[in-house]
């Protein structure tokens, strides 16, 4: 376990992340939010950070033997990093030997680009997105899949193991960002594809919620039938705690990464436009993801929520 960790992001997900890190190791952290910093500098063994590059002249970074991002996207890991040759960037403040680790969901290329780059400063960096949502990330039990060196992913197993029951080295360097980019798109396309099998069975004349037992008991069940749609849609919460704007951001990366090695899935792309036009037709700030069963109903006058 290394003796220091600064920790930036400190969104849904980093906040219960932070929690359950700080009991191991102690925690520095930053986010852009000062709400969300004194929230997570309120558990034992955090503190706060007045900038990502904080202090006379040693950065956050530079104290640091780990630096964890937990952040949307690679446009806001690059502005928050910035470039290792950019002087007064926390990129330019880590010293040799840091570990960087990306914990949210970046473009694959992107992070293999910053990877090289900060190799280039003797910093060490691998990408480890999560999947389990907010609940599995207050219990400490996400599922991590780690893309990197073997030694830098052994480096980080502590820490990881710290958040997660399930860690897996999948690869070399983006290959994690790749995996959980096309996890999400599996995911969205269950989600979708439940969701316009219970509307045309709730046209037809069934009740949603038998439906939705017995595609449970059956094969044709997902982990949206099993947990998302019951309580979320069925119900009328919309509160599966992943936004549609970052699900949207998800699998068309993935997409992406399907096109740019000459493939055309037409079924993921489907689901991609679909949650695309979804988003535009919310028109809300930061709808859930579980939210595009509005859209669906809007659509086609058929409403599955009771």
């Amino acid at each position: 376990m290394p003796d220091t960790v600064t920790f930036i992001g400190l969104g849904t997900m980093g906040q219960p992340m932070v929690r359950n890190l700080a009991r191991s190791v102690p925690v520095a952290v930053y986010d852009a939010d000062p709400d969300a910093i004194a929230a997570a500098a309120r558990n034992d063994g955090v503190t706060a950070l007045a900038s990502p590059v904080d202090g006379a002249g040693a950065g956050a970074g530079a104290g640091a033997d780990t630096v964890i991002l937990m952040l949307p996207n690679s446009a806001v890991v690059e502005r928050v990093l910035g470039d290792p040759g950019t002087p007064g960037s926390l990129a330019s403040h880590v010293r040799p030997g840091t570990l960087v680790i990306d914990m949210g969901s970046s473009a694959p290329r992107a992070t293999q680009e910053l990877a090289d780059r900060l190799r280039e400063r003797q910093v060490a960096m691998i990408d480890a997105p999560v999947s389990g949502g907010p609940r599995k990330a207050a219990t400490a039990e996400l599922t991590i899949m780690a893309g990197g060196p073997v030694a830098d992913y052994e480096r980080a197993l502590p820490l990881l193991r710290a958040m997660g029951t399930s860690v897996t080295h999948v690869g070399p360097t983006g290959s994690a960002h790749a995996l959980k980019a096309l996890n999400n798109l599996l995911s969205a396309i269950g989600l979708v594809g439940a969701l316009e099998v219970l509307t045309t069975g709730a046209k037809f004349g069934l009740d949603p919620r038998t439906m939705l037992d017995v595609i449970n008991r059956s094969t044709g069940r997902n982990q949206s039938t099993e947990v998302k749609i019951g309580p979320e849609v069925l119900d009328g919460r919309f509160q599966v705690g992943f936004s549609l704007p970052l699900t949207v951001k998800d699998i068309t990366n993935a997409l992406d990464l399907s096109t740019s090695l000459g493939l055309s899935p037409t079924v993921s792309q489907a689901c991609v436009q679909f949650c695309r036009t979804a988003l535009a037709d919310l028109g809300e700030e930061n709808p859930d993801q579980s939210e595009i069963a509005r859209h669906l109903a809007k659509a086609t006058g058929v409403d599955l929520t009771r």
